[in-house]
């Protein structure tokens, strides 16, 4: 991690990601009509991924998720919040059902929490692009990295940490 800032990693994927699309609206119109929750992204990441992650990982895979769809698109990429906890952006929900737990694997998330019974091609594609590019890192560089962000940065420990905000720095960058 020395050498290159997460602020660095934040905007290859911004350019590399802007380099894959002809169109800017193409994942917020595939979102309209989609009814997708954490459960369904950090599903479908666990399985995209194809083992057992850590739950730390996990977590700030569902934000950064969360973070560049209301960057790219405007919009959240669903309705659940994240909360500036020590060791980085969680969301609660999601802890609620990993409590106490250090891995997890797809089969630990219940179905009946999820919305749908998978993602579309253009939800497919824009969680797989955040995977790709940001979990190479471990649970503990990927809190790092939140730390340096100004989102994390300017909530109060254990607030929710604004998607306007989140909106507004990821998509200056």
């Amino acid at each position: 991690m020395k050498g290159t800032g997460p602020t660095d990693q934040s905007k290859g994927l911004w350019r590399t990601f802007w380099l894959d699309l002809t169109h800017g609206n193409f994942l917020s119109e595939a979102m309209d009509g989609e009814d997708v929750n954490v459960f369904d992204i950090a599903k479908y990441i666990l399985h995209a991924i194809g083992g057992e992650i850590s739950t730390m990982k996990l977590q700030k895979l569902c934000y950064y998720c969360q973070a560049w769809s209301l960057a790219w698109y405007g919009k959240p990429l669903f309705p659940e919040d994240f909360e500036a906890w020590t060791n980085g952006p969680v969301c609660r929900d999601l802890f609620d059902v990993h409590k106490g737990w250090f891995g997890i694997e797809e089969e630990a998330i219940p179905q009946n929490l999820c919305s749908c019974s998978g993602l579309n091609e253009a939800l497919s594609e824009h969680v797989d692009k955040i995977v790709d590019d940001y979990g190479l890192y471990n649970g503990a560089q990927l809190s790092e990295i939140s730390h340096s962000e100004i989102p994390w940065k300017r909530t109060e420990r254990n607030k929710v940490i604004p998607k306007e905000l989140m909106k507004e720095y990821y998509g200056s960058l």
